[in-house]
């Protein structure tokens, strides 16, 4: 008798409604009266008139789409000036545009490493990473989250000639940097690349917002690589690998996300160049988001609420289960807030949250409303 093939998905969807970590889409209108602090814009860019112009002129003037992947006809002027400025901007030699952040976490962590060779991966790096070292086929060793000794160790008694440290500089889950200077210093010691997914550090830390590895003063290094998207602070969409320039064109003919995908629309890369200039004429946007966060994170505890000090712009707020969490954004929701709702498997540690961030265009008013609706909305647990 023929079975049903897709018989087994309607047991995983009751597991999933059971323990309360069912998602689904919710298309958001245009114009919303809702305060968005679930979004990433940490700079308050992606509606910006600059910008927003410069996504329509580059369209118009290159197309909707790139036409074809990079190595074909998907890259143009547009695209070869963003790199120049990026990797100006952010203090490395060359940088490389891919279509995502996530595509260039991909590239980047298989480009760099291969069967034979080791990766160091931080129990809390993003997902990206995570399917990067699956698709890498060296061997992966997964260090105690932002400790620089862990990764010593593992890096001490290899066997590999090559080895490759990955971290995100500013993990998503609780907005805490991770120790970029320390880390650099156990690489160099033990002959071992660096790479750094800068997407939550890229127009918040630095001076002017130029990412983490410059705050750390470890950009530009020959052992250092950054991965960095284009979605968050810049307001756009895309991504990009920066290095030392023999990196870059070593990730040209082997990364197969650069390779084998369509280019970044023009709309996309005029956006974000037009954002990055923005931000080199406005550096205190950077000082802003970090100031905002920190009221956030102040007011939150101050009314009771289990916070994570940020260091960046992703304020963390525990919440005593998954259903809980779900419950807590939605009334968030319905009393005008938009939070983001972080459930398992999307946090290593399995403690549901709410992750609000902060927006460098928030005023002191908002900032109030905000700390005063998720405390208000607060299941009992959570509120202490």
């Amino acid at each position: 008798m023929a079975q049903d093939p897709f018989e087994w998905i309607e047991d995983a969807s009751r597991r999933r409604e059971r323990a309360g970590l069912v998602r689904t889409l919710r298309p958001r209108p245009a114009d919303s009266s809702v305060l968005d602090l679930a979004g990433n814009d940490y700079l308050g860019l992606t509606r910006h008139p600059e910008v927003t112009s410069a996504a329509g002129a580059a369209a118009r003037r290159w197309g909707a789409g790139a036409t074809g992947s990079r190595l074909v006809t998907g890259s143009t002027e547009l695209h070869a000036e963003l790199e120049a400025e990026l990797a100006a901007f952010c203090g490395f030699e060359a940088a490389l545009v891919l279509a995502s952040g996530y595509a260039a976490n991909l590239a980047a962590v298989t480009a760099l490493s291969a069967a034979g060779s080791l990766i160091v991966s931080d129990a809390g790096n993003h997902a990206s990473i995570v399917d990067g070292c699956r698709l890498s086929r060296a061997r992966t060793e997964i260090a105690a989250h932002a400790d620089p000794d862990a990764v010593r160790r593992i890096l001490d008694d290899r066997p590999e000639q090559r080895a490759l440290v990955v971290t995100d500089s500013v993990f998503s889950v609780d907005g805490d940097a991770a120790p970029l200077e320390a880390l650099s210093g156990v690489c160099r010691e033990q002959g071992a690349a660096l790479l750094v997914d800068d997407a939550h550090g890229l127009g918040v830390l630095g001076h002017g917002g130029r990412g983490a590895p410059y705050a750390a003063g470890v950009s530009g290094g020959d052992g250092v690589v950054a991965t960095l998207t284009l979605s968050k602070s810049l307001g756009a969409q895309g991504g990009a690998v920066l290095g030392p320039a023999r990196v870059i064109a070593h990730l040209v003919n082997t990364a197969r996300t650069l390779i084998f995908d369509t280019g970044l629309a023009p709309a996309a890369a005029g956006a974000a160049l037009a954002a990055l200039r923005l931000l080199g004429r406005e550096p205190r946007r950077a000082a802003r988001v970090r100031a905002v966060a920190r009221a956030l994170h102040g007011g939150l505890t101050a009314r009771g609420l289990t916070a994570v000090r940020p260091d960046a712009a992703v304020v963390s707020v525990r919440a005593p289960s998954p259903g809980a969490a779900v419950e807590w954004a939605a009334a968030c929701r319905a009393a005008g807030l938009g939070v983001g709702c972080f459930r398992p498997p999307s946090v290593p540690d399995g403690v549901s949250r709410l992750r609000l961030t902060a927006r460098a265009d928030l005023t002191d008013e908002q900032i109030a409303r905000a700390v005063s609706i998720v405390a208000g909305t607060a299941p009992r647990p959570a509120a202490g």
